[in-house]
């Protein structure tokens, strides 16, 4: 398929940065290395994408990046992968501008993630969703879920019962973005685009968010790992019997 209907092929990964609040498990790998569920975070990201007609993938790291590497290489199934380690830590909006110099289809929209998210939604939809739109940059977008317990307490104090780390009516950056390839410019050469691209497209009417309905999961400590390792065994259905 070709044209404005055929699905994207093309997605960046950033794997970057030393994640220094998953140590110890980052004290020997990158964090998109760090192992859920017995399987590293990258390997579901590959998985996910490839399920939805991605063929090639950019990977942006730094950190470890031997590690990634040699991962990578033994790989057998999936897209194709080009590396690009980053010779000094370039930020969130500098590492995606980098990583989508090494894109080869150089007029074609790509996906971008952070490294250190796991979802599954479909792709299908969040592209058809970005092209009805007619935005530069479509950013999806998850639920918040508090980390901290709710009290339900009424008027006059009385405490009717407690609610752990409840979805909250807010709505976050999920890490997972549709680029079309002119907003590539538009990203700092080093720095953060959160702070400086995405504010401008929004105040232009050029970024739009598309509110995932699926499982998503950021993975930025080491309670995250705990819990994501329990949470995804669980949907796929191979949680150990009890």
């Amino acid at each position: 398929m070709s044209g404005a209907n055929a699905p994207i092929s093309q997605a960046v990964i950033l794997a970057g940065g030393q994640a220094t609040r998953l140590r110890p498990y980052t004290d020997t790998r990158p964090k998109a290395m760090v192992e859920v569920a017995d399987r590293p975070i990258i390997d579901y990201q590959l998985e996910w994408l490839a399920g939805h007609g991605v063929e090639h993938v950019v990977v942006s790291c730094g950190y470890k990046a031997e590690v990634l590497r040699e991962h990578l290489d033994r790989r057998a199934h999936g897209p194709e992968i080009t590396l690009l380690v980053e010779d000094e830590p370039l930020g969130r909006g500098g590492a995606l501008r980098y990583a989508a110099s090494g894109l080869r289809d150089s007029a074609d929209p790509y996906f971008a993630l952070n490294g250190d998210v796991l979802t599954w939604f479909p792709l299908d939809e969040f592209t058809a969703y970005h092209r009805a739109k007619g935005g530069l940059v479509t950013l999806a977008l998850a639920q918040y879920r508090t980390s901290w317990g709710i009290v339900d307490v009424t008027d006059d104090g009385a405490i009717e019962g407690f609610t752990q780390s409840p979805l909250l009516p807010f709505w976050i950056n999920a890490g997972v973005y549709v680029f079309e390839r002119a907003a590539t410019e538009l990203l700092p050469l080093k720095g953060d685009h959160e702070s400086s691209t995405f504010p401008d497209l929004a105040q232009q009417g050029r970024l739009f968010g598309y509110r995932i309905d699926g499982f998503w999961r950021g993975v930025d400590t080491v309670k995250d790992v705990k819990e994501a390792g329990e949470q995804i065994p669980a949907l796929r259905g191979t949680a150990p019997a009890v």
